[in-house]
């Protein structure tokens, strides 16, 4: 074969090579489409066939911050969809605060399971994402057969007779200092500021959060009052996990969204707690798998209820801390997360 012949060889090899590649590549990215649920469109990624499993993320995410489990379950055999939230990305964003409340969180779930003509899920929820998990396990026990919980263990509706946020606002009154959601509660310092710079929000937020941060630099849920800043105070290095291109993902995103609709969550803490009370000391009796990071912020103040998911979740399969790691634990760490839900899932 002549010089000539064995490049054009190669060449014809490397081009068909690399259609493969990309047709694989383009066989792991999830599909987009918008789907009507409880009186809104709903911005959902999907892929895979099988039995449905629902991934609900947190604040300030997006369907995005699942883009390493949606691949790895549809390549197990599982229908994955992953909306973007009541508020979120390019899903419907009402204006009022009241549009957020735990109902019309759940009601958009169940309404997409229902959409998608399914008649039971797994439901997966992260931050914010597991209490909407949570309630639809309590709600629709007959809709949603297992539970996974990141990051945000389970907690019963409690007693007493003050709610959450005006109990958290007397607390800092007393100690001086003022709980992050209390702080969510006020537009001109959220919102209004946060809007101005999403992305260096975002930084901040993401990395403050995450395991990556640096000791005594990093999240802490309490602050003395109108001293929290969501800005990085110097430019910093984006952890491994977090690429500038997940960063200019998520920029963009908030960019067109605003930060309003996921901070409106916060604001109907006292609403969900002051209509919740036939959920009081509630069990979730669904199979569940808890799993967070060790230095996630959030077991600074739901260290109780860490200690008490034997108790309130008596099917709970595993509670699991990985080391060194912090609250965006799919991200952070994708493949031992990824691992631990399909070995829970193979439990089922």
């Amino acid at each position: 074969m002549t010089a000539a012949k064995t490049l054009l060889a190669v060449l014809v090899t490397l081009s068909i090579t690399g259609r493969i590649w990309a047709s694989e590549a383009a066989a792991q990215a999830p599909t987009f489409r918008f789907v009507e649920s409880n009186g809104i469109r709903l911005h959902v990624a999907e892929q895979g066939e099988g039995p449905l499993i629902v991934l609900c993320h947190g604040f300030p995410e997006s369907w995005y911050s699942w883009r390493h489990q949606i691949p790895v379950l549809a390549k197990a055999g599982y229908y994955v969809v992953a909306p973007d939230q009541r508020g979120y990305g390019k899903s419907d964003k009402p204006h009022e605060i009241e549009e957020y409340n735990i109902f019309k969180l759940t009601g958009d779930i169940i309404g997409l399971v229902q959409a998608l003509g399914k008649k039971e899920a797994i439901i997966i929820g992260h931050d914010w994402g597991a209490p909407v998990a949570w309630y639809c396990s309590l709600l629709r026990p007959d809709l949603f057969r297992a539970l996974v919980l990141l990051s945000v263990p389970y907690s019963p509706r409690g007693g007493g007779t003050v709610p959450p946020i005006v109990a958290a606002k007397a607390a800092g009154k007393v100690s001086g200092r003022e709980f992050y959601q209390v702080t969510f509660q006020d537009p001109s310092r959220t919102e209004a500021v946060f809007d101005k710079d999403p992305r260096g929000t975002l930084t901040s937020m993401l990395i403050g959060a995450s395991g990556d941060a640096k000791s005594g630099a990093g999240w802490n849920p309490w602050s003395k009052p109108g001293k929290r800043s969501t800005r990085p105070q110097a430019p910093v290095q984006l952890p491994g996990w977090l690429t500038r291109s997940d960063l200019d993902f998520y920029t963009t995103q908030f960019e067109q969204s605003g930060f309003r609709g996921g901070l409106n969550w916060y604001r109907n803490i006292d609403f969900n707690w002051l209509h919740t009370g036939f959920l009081m000391g509630a069990r979730i009796s669904q199979p569940t798998l808890f799993v967070a990071g060790e230095r996630d912020g959030v077991l600074k103040f739901m260290g109780g209820a860490y200690e008490k998911l034997e108790e309130n979740v008596p099917r709970l399969s595993r509670k699991v801390l990985i080391p060194g790691k912090g609250h965006w634990i799919q991200q952070e760490d994708p493949q031992e997360v990824n691992r631990l839900i399909l070995e829970f899932l193979k439990q089922l």
